[in-house]
């Protein structure tokens, strides 16, 4: 098979793959279908997200807590390669390859997304840094503990 083909066919797959991972990841994470039907136009279905009917004084009031030396302590005991760096959870995530880093931080901000908690993070190749601290409450919360928690799910 020749090169062309074969990146032909990777590229096939990797696109199919990438649909149904999405489609996957927008059922788990909450994304229902709604249908926006607009005066003196066609019936549109679209996706949203749960967290689009708040208002920015909700997510001020919704903003949890930092979490206690204790409290975090243990979330670090169950998070495996995490650790605290400047007073935020830190990660450094190694792939086969910048397809593979990419495609997992695609993964990730369709959660973050969904979540409405995004991470600070950068990219070099095969690997990718997260670092995560919920501005809002001013240090690491059970927001980050969860995003964290399901960025290595998704790397495994």
């Amino acid at each position: 098979m020749s090169l062309k083909c074969r990146y032909r066919y990777l590229s096939r797959h990797l696109f199919r793959l990438t649909a149904i991972l999405t489609l996957v990841v927008l059922s788990l994470v909450g994304w229902t279908t709604h249908v926006i039907a607009l005066p003196g136009k066609p019936i549109h279905p679209t996706f949203t997200p749960a967290a689009t009917h708040l208002t920015p004084q909700d997510y001020a009031m919704s903003a949890p807590p930092v979490l206690s030396k204790d409290e975090l302590n243990s979330a670090l005991s169950q998070l495996t390669g995490w650790s605290v760096k400047e007073g935020k959870l830190h990660r450094q995530f190694q792939f086969a390859s910048f397809v593979e880093a990419f495609g997992f931080m695609t993964s990730v901000a369709l959660i973050a997304e969904a979540t409405g908690h995004h991470p600070e993070w950068f990219n070099v190749y095969n690997r990718v840094t997260i670092d995560l601290t919920t501005h809002d409450s001013g240090g690491i919360t059970t927001k980050d503990v969860e995003l964290a928690r399901k960025a290595n799910e998704l790397a495994k």
